[in-house]
């Protein structure tokens, strides 16, 4: 028997049943051929807190694009997020690694809800990113995970900084060698815009991880937030997925041994961070 594309979905949009739910997608603009097609859900962490997912809802507007040119209907969905520069140092932190579960759970509950046959995931930070890969392998649909990507250096002095320039520039300023007046020019150029921290830290690490684990597809990660070029990313994830659902190919399909591997060859060849072990061990189960 053929693999039906709605395979889940159709348990919540066919049949005179479900007259009431048709009903309610309708109140908010999907039709009777949309309904009719594959759904499509596509999350993000979008959240007005921090550069690193600031660029996600642009981002899924594209991958939804995607998804109707490849014949499903892709249906947008949202979660939190803790960013980890922004709370250290203060009570704000001990969110942070809560706040994998919290998206993972979000997402997972949402997914099982509505019921849908594929999704994007589009991650940032760094705990969406094994968050998301958690979702996606728990609900086991066809899904792939989409970076938002890692944000443009900052100037100071005619010279490229980042994030980790301005924690440096803290303790100068303290040592006194460093002006109030510097460290805070660099405080404002030092993050020009969307996008993760700037460097091999946990965000870049776990994107790069998702590649070769197989969860995100190649050479998408390594697009930075702000390219001009992202915009053509996130389409060709919206296409990518609905290949992957036709195909019925599944996480747990490939989060193979090997794909672990390969995972932990590219952590040590780029000096990652030690967060990609911590991670790990959640995807024993798997």
């Amino acid at each position: 028997m053929a693999f039906n594309p709605k395979h889940s979905s159709h348990i919540i949009t066919e049949g005179r049943d479900r007259a009431g739910a048709r009903s309610m997608f309708k109140a908010i603009g999907f039709t009777d051929d949309d309904l009719a097609k594959p759904l499509v859900g596509v999350a993000h962490t979008w959240i007005e807190t921090m550069p690193c997912n600031f660029n996600q809802r642009r981002l899924a507007d594209k991958v939804k694009q995607g998804v109707r040119e490849a014949g499903g209907t892709p249906m947008e969905i949202n979660t939190i997020s803790i960013s980890d520069a922004v709370t250290m140092g203060t009570e704000g932190m001990k969110a942070s690694l809560v706040s994998r579960e919290v998206i993972a759970d979000s997402i997972e509950l949402v997914g099982r809800g509505y019921m849908f046959d594929a999704m994007v995931i589009i991650v940032g930070c760094d705990k969406t990113i094994p968050a998301g890969a958690l979702a996606l392998a728990r609900l086991n649909v066809p899904g792939l995970l989409l970076y938002g990507g890692s944000i443009a250096p900052g100037r100071f002095q005619d010279r490229d900084v980042t994030i980790q320039d301005v924690f440096e520039a803290i303790g100068a300023n303290a040592a006194g060698r460093m002006s109030d007046t510097d460290l805070k020019h660099i405080e404002d150029f030092a993050c020009p815009g969307a996008g993760a921290c700037g460097g091999q830290y946990t965000a870049n690490t776990m994107a790069t991880v998702m590649e070769f684990i197989g969860l995100s597809p190649m050479g998408t990660g390594s697009v930075p937030a702000t390219a001009t070029r992202k915009d053509a990313v996130a389409v060709q994830c919206g296409q990518r997925v609905m290949d992957l659902l036709n195909k019925n190919l599944r996480p747990l399909d490939i989060l193979t041994r090997q794909a672990f591997e390969n995972a932990i060859a590219c952590v040590a060849a780029t000096g990652g961070s030690t967060n990609a072990v911590r991670y790990s061990a959640r995807y024993r189960r798997f």
